[in-house]
């Protein structure tokens, strides 16, 4: 019943910026944490970055001091802020969230997917 739908994707040249967001609407309860992952062509799914709910953040190596991860609390919405894009960063985006519904805990929930294509 909760639903996370991405935004924000699109073609971008190589040095220039994305914003990406991700909105949760349904029957949540409590998120413990969001982040962002993601799979280029021909590569595993890989974690982007994540916040968690004690105020920890965690960053691919790939990404560190080019994107941030953030979110605003009252809307469930978290963000990724894309800068100094690279051909590499080619991929699906997918947000993900893990809360606690109707008493249950550690409920992961996953977007559908935002493609973001950065061209040489």
């Amino acid at each position: 019943q909760v639903q996370l739908v991405e935004s924000g994707g699109g073609l971008v040249q190589a040095g220039g910026s994305l914003r990406l967001s991700c909105a949760a609407s349904g029957s949540i309860g409590t998120i413990n944490g969001m982040g962002w992952y993601r799979q280029g062509p021909g590569k595993q799914r890989e974690l982007v970055a994540i916040s968690t709910s004690g105020s920890s953040t965690t960053y691919s190596d790939s990404v560190k001091g080019r994107f941030t991860i953030s979110r605003d609390i009252a809307k469930n919405t978290a963000y990724l802020q894309m800068t100094s894009l690279k051909p590499e960063d080619t991929a699906a985006n997918y947000c993900s969230a893990v809360i606690t519904c109707g008493g249950v805990r550690n409920v992961q929930v996953w977007g559908q997917g935002t493609l973001v294509t950065v061209s040489s």
